[in-house]
């Protein structure tokens, strides 16, 4: 008699356990939008966090560097230079002041093909460089871009060939060893 009893009451648990039908449960949340810009107007999309106690200090310069080494596929965006707009957009929206935003992008490796110009980038890959635009638009918001000349050599990727807005240092580690000297830090990711 104690088995029947005891599997109605196991039942009973498992049962108020279940979450309920669909429909008696309540709607959910509309998911939070990102917004774009107010500095990189297409790209760099983030989110606000108004429940957040750590925020960007508003008094003094942020000087950030981003090392990006590794490129995608061809005819992809490299998400690795939306960091930099992400940074950039973030910042202004929590506050800080424009002018105290600064930021320096340093590419080499397979990350330099994505530095082509649109015509040689279609004559390697058969496609346009999604990543021109973002290059002009971090350009236009003051960013520091360089391509690595060592890169550059190895890769093929003269100064001819490469778009205007990017600029080229001696070496990626001569970039980083100056950018460090004027306050750039390095982004950890």
């Amino acid at each position: 008699m104690r088995t029947p009893i005891l599997a109605l009451t196991i039942l009973a648990i498992a049962l108020a356990a279940s979450p309920a039908p669909m429909s008696a449960q309540a709607p959910a949340a509309p998911a939070p939008q990102r917004k774009f810009g107010p500095i990189v107007p297409s790209f760099g999309g983030v989110f606000e966090v108004p429940d957040a106690t750590l925020l960007p200090p508003k008094d003094q310069d942020l000087k950030l560097r981003f090392d990006v080494n590794v490129g995608p596929e061809p005819g992809e965006l490299n998400m690795n230079f939306d960091t930099v707009a992400r940074y950039l957009n973030q910042h202004a929206l929590a506050g800080v002041p424009r002018e105290r935003l600064k930021a320096a992008l340093i590419i080499h490796g397979t990350a330099g093909k994505d530095t082509l110009a649109n015509e040689e980038y279609r004559k390697r890959f058969g496609k346009d460089n999604p990543n021109l635009k973002l290059l002009d638009e971090l350009k236009a918001a003051g960013v520091q871009i360089y391509l690595c000349g060592q890169t550059s050599a190895a890769r093929n990727l003269p100064r001819n060939v490469v778009a205007p807005s990017v600029a080229f240092a001696w070496s990626a580690m001569v970039a980083h060893m100056a950018l460090d000297r004027e306050g750039y830090v390095l982004n950890p990711f």
